[in-house]
């Protein structure tokens, strides 16, 4: 018994627990051609968004589609440990329940950290079982296991024998909230209204002073100089004298240097060497002191005097009141200038000085940038085109200024979630360190090392700091395979390279460059062909989906609502590559009702009676059109696919589905009212059906599984998961292009019989003069979805009788008793009559020489328009006339 409705929430556990128990998600290595995706690892603490929901649902189109084409497929999920984000969850967790990270030794806190992931860091890959993704969950993979940071600890050690891997001390991005530094990639900027404060700085034994502006008073604390372009006339003066610094009174040197801008301000610059990258530039090429005022947490040192242990904008509104009761604030104006802010926690960056680990990067972009921006023309494969395409192109204008403009990345981070830098100190000198894979290999290079066989491993200290999440999940298509350990394992070199990836363009730094980038230091390879870049899901007006602004749907919640198939085609219709989604729910109610319209046109089949009996001439040219059409759009979806246009790829289907075969293909083969179907024709609507289901599934596989076993009874060898897909033939265009000359044949039929109130029920007979020498192939289609009893080729016009065009043929059919002639004439006398004053007057403004010289270009072009189509029209009106008279 088929069900009246389609009940989406008991189709989807069923069938889903139907593809695990029969592991059709799982694969391993066997003759096939694989077809592999790695799942861009979420958060381990994350929860699904709409962003995720986008991104999942294209990876699993197409592994759905590369299991049907026949390919091995697997999708390896996963979760990234995110070691900002996971630690700071837990460091609060931990504060509210009394505890401070300060109190816990590292395996204390280590323990607390792996308690809360193993306690929620499942719940995303759950989720993404309820929208139907077919991943091998069987492969699933943490950052933080055992082998994956095995994996990483082995790329640092040999990235640092390669004399890539420095320890430096440098300027770096401090995230005061979460305690560490971040690398540029993570630090986002924004305008932001500020203020500019001038102040009064005097000349040391003078009464002279000198003003400066600054956007931070509160660093005038940590002041070493003064600095002065030597061509600058208004301060030859000060050559060789001091300045005092307001507040602190420390007296500091007047410096000259032609990093100034004289025309900027006052053409006087204040030196923080601690607190800005350009001014420890001069400090360093000056021999400045450096005079750091921050703790780690921005709040401020002994050096802030008075304002110890305050926080630093507090210290700004207290500095300027300060300021201005000393005389030294001159003046305050409103500024807007970028402020750097952590991608993570979004607190406002500093600057600051720091021991920390850097990776060379000068050398290992050349192969990533090669094969994204030059084409592959080596000499056994000329191809003209690039190793890894990203979709769309224009990315690679991003991609190649980032990578031309890089700089060294500091991979070191002041956590304990992650994987432990493996640096060994055994002095306490900068250089008295050896790296690692292990204590005891660390043990010996010591030995070596110091000369001192005596050491133990009680006499090292590894480095504190964790390695930054990135450095761990740039490894990630070769890790998950356990291609670092071991290069040369059966699963690495059947998987690797990869296919397809599918992520968003905001990682296209932090993750995907850096994936190529180590792909090809490690393996000569790439680690993927194509890159699809998704848009941002954002709401209907345009805004980015924030929890704050409460316009970001619960994605369980959609699929509670619609169905996780009408999600995802709601989803996909409006989500070309690249391009941002404006997301409406109301096109998920559209999925939803597509989901019910196959459900009802398959019920609608299974509905009929099937006889042995002879087949209607109108059912086999609508088989040989439909199987045509079939083709036709499985062209077109393949070329889509090709060029990753995946809701393209879905439209054509939707189209061909709902307009082609539900509301023509199914019309033409309906029998009539209580009458049985013949067998030949519903076997191959059956076909046709399945035909359409293999295509579908990649979108829609609950519905499309559930209709298929409902079809016939099925091994799990025979589950549409892992039926073929459909084989591309040859087709005939001309047969298309005659049904669909025959369709607006149909509709004129269709109008006529409304417009006039002629019963569809009513037979009619239909003349035709066949000027276009139009195909009369469909004919039978016609007189049945018409119900015309006779059809007849005459050769001039037939009076008396209603008419109307397609092209240059014309239509005629003889009216009725139930039509009033006099009155149709009238009617249609009227009607040329107001056509005809509304051509006199668009005629008038056209020939208009002042109308047509002075009105824009577009405003003509709609009035000529208007000229064409009421000439048109008029044209239809008087044959109309002539033929009722």
């Amino acid at each position: 018994m088929i069900p009246a409705q389609f009940d989406a929430k008991q189709v989807e556990k069923k069938w889903y627990d139907y593809w695990m128990q029969n592991k059709y998600f799982h694969s391993t290595p066997d003759h096939r051609t694989p077809y592999t995706i790695v799942i861009p690892p979420p958060n381990v603490t994350g929860v699904l968004h709409m962003g995720h929901m986008l991104n999942n649902t294209i990876q699993d189109v197409l592994i759905r589609r590369a299991r049907l084409k026949g390919f091995n497929a697997c999708w390896v999920p996963g979760t990234d440990h995110a070691s900002i984000a996971t630690e700071a969850k837990v460091v609060a967790k931990l504060k509210s329940e009394g505890i401070n990270k300060s109190d816990l030794s590292r395996e204390e806190f280590l323990k607390h950290a792996f308690d809360w992931t193993e306690k929620y860091g499942g719940t995303i890959l759950e989720q993404l079982k309820q929208l139907g993704c077919s991943c091998d969950w069987d492969r699933t993979k943490f950052t933080m296991d055992e082998d994956m940071s095995a994996s990483v600890i082995k790329s640092f050690v040999d990235l640092y024998n390669k004399g890539l891997i420095y320890r430096g001390y440098r300027m770096v991005n401090w995230d005061p909230e979460a305690k560490t530094t971040l690398s540029d990639e993570e630090v986002i900027y924004e305008e932001r209204q500020g203020k500019l404060y001038h102040l009064k700085y005097q000349i040391e034994g003078s009464n002279e002073f000198v003003t400066i502006a600054t956007t931070r008073p509160e660093t005038i604390l940590g002041d070493t100089a003064i600095c002065i372009h030597p061509e600058d006339e208004r301060y030859f003066h000060l050559k060789g004298k001091k300045a005092i610094v307001p507040i602190c009174n420390r007296v500091i040197p007047i410096i000259f240097d032609e990093y100034v801008d004289m025309e900027f301000g006052t053409g006087c610059l204040k030196v923080t060497p601690a607190h800005d990258v350009n001014d420890k530039t001069l400090g360093e090429k000056h021999g400045l002191e450096i005079i750091d005022i921050f703790n780690e947490d921005a709040t401020l040192n002994s050096f802030g005097l008075h304002y110890e242990g305050k926080d630093r904008f507090d210290v700004r509104k207290e500095i300027e009141k300060e300021l201005e009761t000393i005389g030294a604030l001159v003046k305050v104006e409103n500024h807007v200038n970028n402020v750097g802010t952590s991608e993570r926690t979004k607190a406002v960056i500093e600057p600051r000085l720091s021991d920390q680990w850097f990776l060379k990067m000068d050398e290992l972009v050349k192969p990533a940038i090669k094969a994204v921006l030059e084409s592959d023309d080596s000499s056994e494969q000329r191809t003209g085109q690039s190793q890894i395409k990203l979709h769309p192109s224009r990315f690679n204008n991003t991609y190649a200024h980032w990578l031309n403009n890089i700089r060294d990345w500091n991979i070191s981070r002041q956590l304990w979630w992650g994987q432990q830098i493996p640096a060994y100190y055994y002095g306490d000198g900068k250089e008295d360190f050896v790296v690692a894979e292990s204590i005891n290999e660390a043990l010996e290079l010591a030995k070596t090392k110091t000369g001192n066989a005596n050491l133990t491993v009680n006499d090292l200290r590894q480095d504190p700091d964790a390695l930054d999440t990135w450095f761990s999940s740039w490894l990630w298509p070769i890790s998950v395979f356990g291609g670092m350990m071991d290069p040369e394992n059966e699963e690495f070199k059947y998987y690797y390279p990869t296919n397809d990836l599918v992520t968003g363009p905001d990682i296209l730094f932090f993750w995907v460059a850096r994936m190529i980038i180590a792909g090809y230091e490690y393996t000569g390879e790439k680690p993927f062909s194509n890159v699809y870049l998704t848009g941002l899901v954002r709401d209907k007006q345009g805004r980015k989906m924030s929890k704050s602004l409460g316009n970001s749907p619960e994605p369980l919640g959609l699929i509670e609502k619609f169905g996780a198939d009408g999600v995802r085609v709601g989803l996909l219709l409006s989500a070309s590559a690249g391009n941002d989604i404006l997301f409406d729910e109301e096109l998920c109610n559209q999925g939803k009702g597509f989901s019910n319209k196959i459900w009802n046109a398959f019920r609608l089949i299974k509905g009929w009676e099937v006889a042995n009996i002879e087949q209607p001439e109108s059912s086999k040219v609508a088989i040989e059109w439909y199987e045509a059409k079939l083709q036709k759009t499985l062209a077109e979806i393949e070329d889509n696919f090709e060029k990753y246009r995946i809701s393209d790829a879905l439209m054509a289907i939707y189209k061909l589905v709902w307009d082609d075969f539900c509301s023509w293909f199914l019309e033409m083969i309906k029998p009539g009212y209580q009458q049985p179907i013949d067998k030949t024709t519903f076997d191959k609507a059956i076909e046709m059906l399945e035909a359409n289901l293999k295509l579908l599934h990649p979108f829609m596989p609950f519905l499309t599984e559930e209709i298929w076993q409902h079809i016939a009874e099925r091994t799990p060898e025979e589950a549409l998961i892992v039926a073929s897909w459909p084989e591309m033939k040859a087709f005939d265009e001309k047969l298309i292009a005659d049904f669909d000359f025959a369709t607006e044949v149909i509709s004129g039929i269709r109008t006529i019989r409304k417009d006039k109130n002629i019963s569809f029920k009513e037979t009619i007979e239909l003349k035709v003069v066949n000027n276009e020498k139009a195909s009369t192939h469909f004919d039978s289609v016609i007189m049945k979805l018409g119900n015309v009893v006779d059809l007849v080729y005459v050769d001039e016009k037939v009076n008396g009788a209603l008419s109307y065009r397609v092209k240059s043929n014309e239509y005629f059919i003889p009216v009725g008793g139930n039509v009033d002639l006099d009155a149709e004439v009238a009617k249609l006398e009227e009607e040329l009559k107001y056509t005809q004053g509304f051509l006199r007057s668009v005629q008038g403004k056209l020939s208009n020489e002042k109308f047509v010289s002075g009105a824009p270009e577009q405003v003509i072009a709609n009035e000529r328009k208007k000229e064409a189509d009421a000439l048109a029209k008029i044209a239809t009106l008087e044959q109309s006339l002539a033929s009722l008279k």
